[in-house]
């Protein structure tokens, strides 16, 4: 409650979406993993004679990769390792990402939860979980 008994609205930031950067040794040799599960290059920012940066797209889902020298010089004083970290991505046709995989390995190849999702989990070229998710329930 705000003054006088009225109810006030704090300013708060709210997100409007967020999006995974990923920070790799080199661009190029995780294209081809994200590409093969129908991922495409929107943006691409070039360093040093490689890419740098790239925005991947698939449907309404996004990813950012971006190498290591490109992040140290574009962040000043920072010590940038490629990063690891798990995503996971919720899909309308696991069946359709095994086919996409071919065969690349899998962690997991298929398991059911109990919360209702049946999911596949990889690796990427950069040491990423990749977690993919498909509602059974």
């Amino acid at each position: 409650m705000g003054p006088g008994g009225r109810w006030t609205r704090r300013s708060e930031p709210v997100p409007r979406c967020s999006f995974p950067a990923l920070v790799v040794d080199a661009v190029e040799d995780c294209l081809p993993f994200w590409t093969r599960l129908g991922f495409g290059k929107t943006a691409e920012v070039p360093h040093d004679g490689r890419l740098g940066f790239v925005i991947l797209t698939s449907g309404r889902t996004e990813l950012m990769l971006q190498s290591v020298a490109s992040v140290r010089d574009d962040i000043p004083g920072s010590d940038p390792r490629p990063s690891r970290t798990s995503l996971f991505i919720e899909v309308d046709d696991l069946a359709a990402v095994h086919r996409a995989l071919g065969d690349w390995p899998r962690l997991v190849d298929q398991r059911d939860t109990f919360y209702g999702m049946r999911e596949t989990i990889v690796r990427d070229p950069a040491g990423n979980d990749i977690l993919f998710a498909q509602r059974i329930g």
